[in-house]
Parts: C-alpha cells; structure tokens; sequence
C-alpha cells in the first residue's frame, strides 16, 4: 500500500474552497450541488470499463452465479444498501447479490474504519462465500488502499471469479481483472469520500445491479415485474403493472395478482396466454423466468 498518503488523489486539497469554515450555508450548498456535477462527469468518462462491468453482472447472474460487492466505510455501507434493494426492487433470490463490509453488521451504523486495514478478514469472508467462475466479485475502495477489499479480491481471483475494482486512484495497487477509475477531483471536505466519490459510487453500482438484473428477465419494457408487493404501495404498484401489460382494469388486476399468489409476471401471462397459475409459472420456468419470451 502507499506509504504517502497525502499524494492520493482522494486526500489531495481543493483549492477552491479555503474559506469553506466561513461560508454562509447556503452556499455550501451550492457548492457542493457543483461537486455533485463535477461527480456525474467522473462516472460519465469511465462508462465504457462500467459497460464492460454491467456486461459481466449481466453474464454472472445468467451463469447461476452471484455479485458480490465488498467495501469499507461509506464505500462498504453503499455496497450493502444497493445489495438489499435487489429482493424488494427485482424479486432477486435471497444470496444473488451479497455485500461484505469491514468490520461486519456493526459498521453499518457506527465507524469500524480501523477494519480497512485487516486484509486477512477480506480472505476468510470471501472464502466463506465459496466463490468460484460463476461469480462477479466488485471491490469498491474509492482511495484504492483498503486492504479488506484486497483480501477479498485476491481470494475471489484465486477462485476463479471476475473482479472488478471500482476506485478513484488509478496508480491503486489492488488487483482486479476489470478497473473502473473515477476521475473526481479532490472533494469539497479534503478527504470526504462520502461526498463525491460516495455519489458516484452509487451511481456505478446502480447501473451495475441495475443492468445485470434487466438482464435476467426482472425487468420487462421499463417496468420492474418482479415488484414484491410487500407493502400497500408496492401491491399498487404491482396492480398497475398488470394492467399497463396485461391491458386490463384495476379490479381484475388485483384479482390476476391474488390468483398469482402475488407474482406479477405469472398473473400477466395467466392473462395473456389464457393459463392457470400453473401452467403460467411452467411457461416462465422454460423460458428462464423472462416474460418477454413467456409472452411470445
């Protein structure tokens, strides 16, 4: 790892904001809403090594296999936030996307940062996933110096799976067979990853999980059919889908989505294709849960 720091490009100071202690906050705000552009024109200049990630989640989860995203810190805590949306958000099984923080469950709502550095902890975490070639693994660390996330690249190559390193230190000296480098500039807080590199981290992962999971048949037109209705909002969304694709009105949707037991590509093609829920959930299971191709 670097011996000096202070030569990061995520440590290094803006010299554009010396007096930031002394602003009115209302132009903090300002200028961090600027930074927050600055951080979109960082992910906008490495779409093409995103692409080459999306395509790989997309080969991951068609292959039977998992992405898993490994961090510390605020680039830990996003891999688990974007993990966890997967299930409600696309009806992803429980286990296709994992996250592994440093410094584990507490370090989601407290600062383990000291956990960083254990890059054995890395090893033995992704070792207990018994990873292997099916498997995308993406390690985040916008400074490129967490050890952690090394352990858990390193382990993850040796077992044969894709790695990715997304990071804002393109000199980083952790290993990855794909590296997204985001080009940010120093943040508004010298140091303050959270800032920019945090939204821009989001933003990758969103398009990562995002375009992996369309591609796995969760997605049909712009619409996320494997909505859970777990919630009243969700079951109004889950209603609407049916009756945007199905082409019916709301009280036969909802009776579609009970009959479906609640899935919501099994009532559309209970609808369109005249099935019961049987034979509409044998349809998607032939044609690997995608309701385009159910739907002929």
């Amino acid at each position: 790892m670097p011996s000096a720091y202070e030569d990061l490009p995520t440590e290094s100071v803006d010299p554009s904001a010396p007096d930031l202690d002394r602003l009115d906050p209302a132009e903090i705000a300002r200028r961090l809403q600027w930074a927050e552009v600055q951080a979109g024109r960082g992910v906008e200049q490495a779409l093409g090594p995103i692409g080459e990630a999306c395509r790989a989640a997309a080969a991951a989860l068609a292959g039977g296999g998992r992405i898993v995203y490994a961090g510390a810190g605020t680039s830990g805590r996003l891999g688990v936030l974007d993990a966890a949306e997967m299930e409600p958000t696309f009806g992803a099984q429980p286990g296709r996307v994992v996250a592994l923080l440093a410094g584990g469950p507490p370090a989601l709502t407290r600062s383990v940062e000291g956990a960083e550095d254990d890059q054995q902890a890395g090893r033995k975490e992704a070792r207990g996933l018994s990873l292997g070639p099916p498997d995308l693994v993406v390690g985040i660390s916008m400074s490129g110096t967490a050890a952690y996330v090394g352990g858990v690249l390193e382990e993850a190559a040796e077992a044969g799976a894709v790695t990715v390193l997304l990071t804002a230190c393109a000199s980083s000296p952790l290993r990855a067979r794909l590296r997204i480098v985001l080009e940010l500039g120093p943040e508004l807080v010298a140091g303050s990853t959270r800032l920019k590199g945090g939204s821009a981290t989001k933003a990758v992962l969103n398009m990562i999980s995002t375009a992996a999971m369309a591609g796995s048949g969760a997605v049909y037109r712009n619409l996320m059919v494997r909505v859970r209705p777990t919630n009243r909002k969700l079951r109004d969304r889950a209603e609407r889908i049916i009756m945007n694709v199905a082409e019916v009105p709301r009280e036969r949707a909802a009776k579609l989505l009970n009959a479906a037991e609640d899935e919501v590509p099994v009532a559309i093609v209970m609808h369109r294709r005249g099935l019961s829920r049987a034979e509409a959930q044998r349809r998607l299971d032939d044609c690997g849960g995608s309701l385009r191709e159910a739907l002929g």
